[in-house]
């Protein structure tokens, strides 16, 4: 059987979306597995040992030149890839519009969820079939729990399995080190630097050297000025591949709501999530590891709240 994942965005999505893989290939040894994802993300799924290949997307860019010559040619050439292989079915993990018009380019039934599952209920029209899972459950269940439905396997009573392994390479964290991820996309997000430099002041304490990563010039400042008030390091630019390998070595995470701090999470790292205008309870931090997801869509924590549950975590990791 071959099958094509469609899970394109955001990055926290397409980590949620790695266990339904392990379960698809232990469910159905001999399985082959591609998976269609934004370019940006295309690293993360490259982690996971069964998934055979790996179809870059770059919606989020062509969109914005639909007519360009370059774009069009572009688009042309990854219709063509997700044509070169028939499929035995192409699901759709996303559900949504854009989702639905790259799921159908390729060559096979595309399945999805239920009308009354999705976000965007229009884009269950275009499904060959439905299966219907609870929008109230957490992001990786549904996942799993879509996945288990259209190929016909029990859902698992295991716990979820991410099955990657942080790569080798890129830039040298020191050797003790606890990655801070201070920056995010919205302003909404942010939780002040004041705190940010007590918890790394915390951390340089445990032994461990505050790492800061960042995405933009912008948050590159932030990390900076929070870095300086900790004794903290901040790496030079890194790709997300890279960012993985930091976080894949860390004792220690503490993030924002952000796709690396459920990437750390995945990897088994004791993580800490701080949420200040998105609920977590659909989309909290997941992994084998210790984790904490802390606040809530106008709720920020407090550091008292974020202190304590480093305390647990270092404890456990020093017991």
């Amino acid at each position: 059987m071959r099958i094509l994942i469609v899970k394109t965005s955001s990055m926290g999505d397409v980590v949620h979306a790695l266990p339904a893989v392990s379960d698809m290939l232990r469910a159905l040894p001999g399985l082959q597995l591609d998976w269609l994802v934004e370019a940006p993300f295309a690293a993360i799924p490259r982690l996971h040992a069964g998934v055979q290949r790996v179809l870059p997307l770059a919606w989020r860019k062509w969109r914005k030149t639909l007519w360009a010559t370059d774009t069009r040619a572009a688009m042309a050439a990854l219709r063509g890839e997700l044509r070169r292989e028939r499929y035995d079915l192409v699901l759709d993990l996303q559900g949504l519009l854009k989702s639905v018009l790259w799921g159908l380019q390729a060559k096979g039934p595309l399945l999805g969820y239920g009308f009354s599952s999705i976000r965007e209920p229009a884009a269950a029209l275009f499904y060959r079939r439905r299966a219907t899972v609870s929008r109230a459950l957490q992001a990786v269940e549904r996942n799993r729990r879509l996945s288990a439905a259209h190929l016909g396997y029990p859902m698992p009573d295991s716990a979820p399995d991410f099955g990657i392994a942080a790569p080798d390479g890129g830039w040298a964290a020191p050797a003790s080190s606890a990655v801070l991820i201070p920056c995010a996309s919205r302003p909404g997000k942010l939780w002040p630097e004041d705190r940010w430099i007590a918890v790394g002041q915390r951390l340089q304490a445990a032994g461990l050297t505050p790492v800061l990563v960042w995405g933009s010039y912008a948050e590159r400042e932030r990390a900076e000025r929070i870095a300086a008030g900790c004794g903290g390091v901040v790496p030079p630019f890194l790709t997300v591949a890279e960012t993985a390998a930091v976080l894949g070595q860390a004792s220690q995470i503490v993030g924002l709501d952000t796709g690396f701090s459920h990437l750390a999470a995945a990897f088994g790292a004791p993580t800490i999530g701080i949420y200040c205008d998105h609920e977590p309870g659909l989309a909290g931090i997941t992994g084998p590891g210790p984790v904490a997801s802390l606040g809530g869509k106008g709720q920020m924590p407090s550091l008292s709240e974020v202190m304590a549950a480093l305390e647990l975590q270092l404890g456990a990791s020093a017991g």
